[in-house]
């Protein structure tokens, strides 16, 4: 079994300064990246408020890229319906230059129902979501490779549009969120540098062969997209129920699903440590760390 790489999802409900704290101890303590949601937030699965908010994900990735040297970083997606992908290209290539060339711009069509909703983002059905994200991404790959892009869709138009300010020389990767299988794995096929999904491995598995599929359509290579999945990842807890983004079980457990991860072509696992506070993640990567990692070869 090749190890995969492994990244720390932190979360934007904590205070700033714990975000930077728990980046840095990641980072130390072995991890290969660290991502954060972009959301304004928490979703309710309806377009009822919530009064969880969150920290803004490129403000603080910024502040992540300054401070930790050598992880690369990641949006775990950044919803196009948020930003103009004008906007989006410049942002993305600011905070890639701060860094030293090691951000993930990750995007995604947008889903969350409240909080477009309560801000009046435009959001629409799923198709028109689709046309616009592919949209978008063209416009992106454009402004972020291509010394002059121009563009006219029915929702994005740019013209004569010059590349935005790249401080560093290395191409930045486009990394795509999605499971949709009919349309969303084709944007990916055709768009992606990287793709990501929840998973178990068995869902992994079915969703990586369906991407290759329409890669194959297309005639590009699979092994070009590097593949990244997370579930909520309960160390020592019960054993989860079929079907859902949850592992957990004891350390060998947990071990031997990253292993069948990892045979399914997974580059790289994610542990979210989104779901309670700073000190609940940090007492997850820690076991992750001292547990885990040590037994993957």
């Amino acid at each position: 079994m090749a190890k995969p790489a492994f990244g720390a999802w932190l979360g934007t409900t904590w205070a700033p300064h714990e975000v930077l704290a728990v980046a840095g101890e990641a980072e130390a303590a072995g991890f290969d990246s660290v991502w954060l949601a972009d959301h304004f937030m928490a979703n309710t699965g309806t377009e009822e408020v919530s009064d969880r908010g969150n920290l803004e994900c490129f403000g603080m990735l910024a502040g992540i890229a300054a401070v930790v040297p050598r992880v690369r970083l990641g949006s775990l997606v950044a919803s196009i319906t948020f930003r103009h992908p004008a906007v989006l290209a410049n942002v993305a290539a600011t905070v890639d230059g701060i860094s030293g060339g090691r951000l993930v711009l990750g995007v995604g069509a947008g889903w969350q129902l409240n909080e477009h909703a309560a801000y009046g983002l435009a959001l629409g059905p799923v198709r028109e979501r689709i046309d616009r994200f592919e949209e978008g991404l063209q416009v992106l790959t454009g402004l972020l490779r291509e010394p002059t892009t121009t563009f006219a869709g029915d929702h994005y138009t740019v013209t004569g549009a010059p590349i935005v300010t790249r401080p560093c020389a290395a191409r930045l990767p486009i990394l795509i969120g999605a499971a949709g299988e009919q349309r969303m794995l084709g944007v990916v096929a055709r768009h992606a540098d990287e793709w990501n999904c929840w998973s178990t491995p068995e869902l992994f598995a079915h969703k990586s062969n369906v991407l290759d599929e329409h890669c194959e359509r297309i005639g590009r290579d699979p092994r070009e997209i590097r593949r990244s999945t997370q579930a909520m990842l309960e160390i020592d807890g019960d054993s989860s129920g079929p079907g859902s983004a949850v592992v957990s079980g004891s350390v060998a457990q947990i071990v031997d699903v990253i292993g069948q991860w990892a045979d399914a072509g997974v580059d790289e696992v994610i542990v979210p440590g989104i779901r309670g506070s700073a000190d609940d993640a940090r007492r997850l990567f820690d076991r992750v760390a001292s547990d885990v990692l040590p037994q993957l070869s």
